[in-house]
């Protein structure tokens, strides 16, 4: 099975998911996720199958994040408020998203890799 890998290529985390990724075998489709950024109905299948509130999708670490004020306004939008926004700048989204179209992982934790993405 071939999992999406939203990524960043010059972060961090991204480079160590996708090594990690490489390293187990796992089938892998790489989406640069400035380049390509998720469309709202594409990141609203990952949202609802991942179980997680739609806040931690955000880059809270970025400048974007910060330049739009969003850490006063979320808690103000709606989940599709949100969604748009989310969308509008794939530097907005958390990273790396790797999504099997079941599965959901934000960022790089090699236990949360271990318990997903091994054997896959």
């Amino acid at each position: 099975m071939t999992v999406q890998v939203y990524h960043y290529p010059n972060c961090t985390s991204c480079k160590k998911a996708l090594s990690w990724l490489k390293s187990e075998g796992v089938d892998i489709e790489a989406r640069d996720i400035v380049k390509e950024t998720p469309n709202k109905e594409e990141m609203t299948t990952i949202y609802q199958a991942s179980g997680l509130p739609l806040k931690k999708f955000f880059n809270t670490s970025g400048m974007k994040y910060r330049e739009l004020a969003l850490k006063d306004k979320l808690d103000e939008m709606s989940d599709d408020e949100q969604l748009d926004v989310l969308v509008s700048d794939g530097m907005l989204i958390k990273r790396p998203i790797v999504f099997d179209g079941k599965k959901v992982t934000l960022g790089f934790k090699e236990q949360d890799f271990i318990d997903n993405w091994k054997n896959s």
